[in-house]
């Protein structure tokens, strides 16, 4: 702790507490100082020394860092920073006041009931706002960075007491030219949350990102991942050859049209699921809006604020874990 704190003063900022751990790095919360008793709250992640030390599991950092400081868009998490120092690399990010998924749906199944059906696709349109936006991430000279995030599940998505649903970790996303990648040779991304290219060790395009999403989707309504074992090889194979369900007959009201997304998202083979995350976000605002009036930031702040008995949405915070490294 006094080896972080000396970091963190040498860079101006004030170290406040923990907020994640895992394999390769810390996540602390901070505030970042300044002139004129200036004062933000910021999460700071550092990659562990002795990965620091090793190029390959630097030069991802470095990428993460590179690749995430140009996504700016409402539902990703920002970057403001990286930085090296006494043999560490660490990244400033945005602060996000409020809950993981995972979390939030913790506390469901505390409380002894489900998450409204309207927010649960309310959450999954946001992160696919979010992928839809990395997905189409050109650099500065046009190229098209090709962004697969990998990784998206509960954890990694996070939502803020007023409401925001923002995604974040994308260490292990591949991208052109940024990330260390070596697709055919490990699994990247947790094995209950993988696509099925990713779980039988194929190269991967963004349309990976939209079954694990389809995944959260159906998690976030039924309250369990249908696909996760207590044996990681046997996830990796549900992904790859369990039956999908008709999930209306798993909770009554899920509709026809909600349905139809679902099973569209979890299709095995690629070119029958959604093509782009514009897609799955055009059937789910469809899906959310054509009647008339549906869920909202507002309403989902004030949803989660009930739910968490928070009426200062500043206290609490939640960040993704870390990404533990890819094994062979």
């Amino acid at each position: 702790m006094a080896s972080i704190n000396r970091i963190l003063n040498e860079i101006n900022y004030e170290m406040v507490r923990q907020l994640a751990e895992g394999g390769m790095g810390v996540v602390y919360e901070a505030h970042q100082l300044g002139a004129g008793q200036f004062r933000k709250t910021v999460a700071v992640k550092l990659i562990r020394e002795e990965y620091s030390a090793i190029p390959e599991f630097q030069k991802n950092f470095i990428g993460e860092a590179r690749l995430v400081a140009d996504l700016i868009h409402t539902n990703i998490v920002q970057t403001y920073h990286l930085g090296h120092i006494g043999g560490q690399y660490f990244m400033v990010m945005e602060f996000v006041g409020g809950q993981n998924v995972e979390q939030f749906l913790d506390k469901h199944r505390q409380v002894g009931k489900p998450v409204p059906v309207d927010l649960a696709a309310f959450i999954v349109s946001r992160i696919a706002r979010g992928l839809t936006y990395a997905h189409q991430k050109r650099d500065r000279d046009g190229h098209h960075l090709n962004i697969v995030h990998r990784d998206i599940g509960p954890k990694n998505v996070l939502m803020g007491y007023e409401g925001d649903v923002k995604l974040s970790d994308f260490g292990i996303a591949k991208a052109l030219n940024l990330m260390y990648n070596e697709e055919g040779k490990v699994i990247a991304g947790k094995d209950e949350y993988l696509s099925p290219e990713q779980a039988s060790y194929a190269v991967t395009d963004a349309r990976a990102d939209l079954f694990p999403l389809g995944i959260v989707l159906t998690e976030i309504l039924l309250g369990k991942n249908i696909f996760k074992s207590p044996d990681r090889s046997q996830s990796r194979r549900n992904i790859l050859t369990m039956q999908i369900p008709q999930f209306s007959t798993l909770r009554a009201d899920i509709d026809e049209r909600l349905e139809r997304i679902i099973q569209k998202a979890l299709r095995r083979d690629r070119d029958q699921r959604y093509q782009s995350a514009a897609e799955m976000l055009n059937d789910l605002e469809l899906y959310l809006y054509s009647d008339g009036y549906g869920p909202t930031n507002e309403k989902l702040g004030t949803y989660m604020r009930d739910l968490f008995n928070v009426r200062d949405p500043q206290p609490a915070v939640a960040l993704s874990s870390l990404p533990r490294p890819p094994e062979p």
